[in-house]
């Protein structure tokens, strides 16, 4: 992995002018750090496979779950895909994982392995195909896909209109007396291409307010 992807000055300045509500907002909330902040996992099979791990849990308890899964093979690396299609589903079982997480990360390893998911090449190409091709997996969705360009590959043209987060911020951001539907954000988020990323991490820290 490559450092952070950040906006220039520049084009940080042209998203506060074309959105003056959103640059008051940037300009009390933390600035936006670049994504990927740091290597938190060892490839992106892995960050994929945590992201299933952590769908509709708490951190702790997804955490402990992660934890007891890493510990399936030898060292402290975390499974390969090869690796995750010899265990049994007893093993994976034990380790904490629900049927469903079973088998997501069971069809995302397989698929990985025969060759219908690159994920070597997926840093190269664009958003839309991506997208798509992690979809195809089962229990992955589109938040999930689009959470993975955001937080992963550091892309910064990503709006996840469907989640709840940006959609508290964007109400709390206009001052509206109901949450926009995913319509209405992307229709809202229009000003704010190319960087609809940071906009996001503005709208998360302003529904955390």
């Amino acid at each position: 992995m490559t450092g952070p992807n950040r906006p220039t000055p520049s084009q940080l300045r042209s998203l506060r002018t074309a959105d003056p509500i959103l640059g008051k907002a940037m300009e009390r909330v933390d600035p936006f750090p670049g994504f990927p902040l740091k290597r938190y996992y060892d490839s992106h099979f892995h960050a994929l496979a945590r992201s299933i791990i952590y769908q509709q849990l708490a951190g702790n308890a997804a955490a402990s779950i992660h934890g007891k899964v890493s510990a399936l093979t030898p060292g402290s690396a975390f499974p390969t895909p090869e690796e995750f299609l010899e265990m049994s589903e007893a093993q994976l079982r034990g380790a904490g994982l629900s049927r469903a997480k079973m088998k997501s990360i069971l069809d995302l390893s397989r698929k990985v392995v025969d060759g219908d998911i690159r994920l070597r090449s997926v840093a190269r190409r664009p958003n839309d195909e991506v997208i798509a091709e992690l979809t195809s997996v089962w229990g992955i969705g589109e938040w999930t896909a689009q959470m993975f360009l955001m937080f992963r590959l550091g892309r910064l043209d990503i709006m996840p209109a469907g989640d709840l987060g940006v959609q508290e911020g964007v109400r709390r951001l206009d001052r509206l007396e109901e949450r926009p539907t995913p319509g209405e954000v992307k229709a809202r988020a229009e000003v704010w291409a190319p960087l609809r990323s940071v906009a996001a991490w503005t709208l998360y820290r302003v529904a955390d307010e």
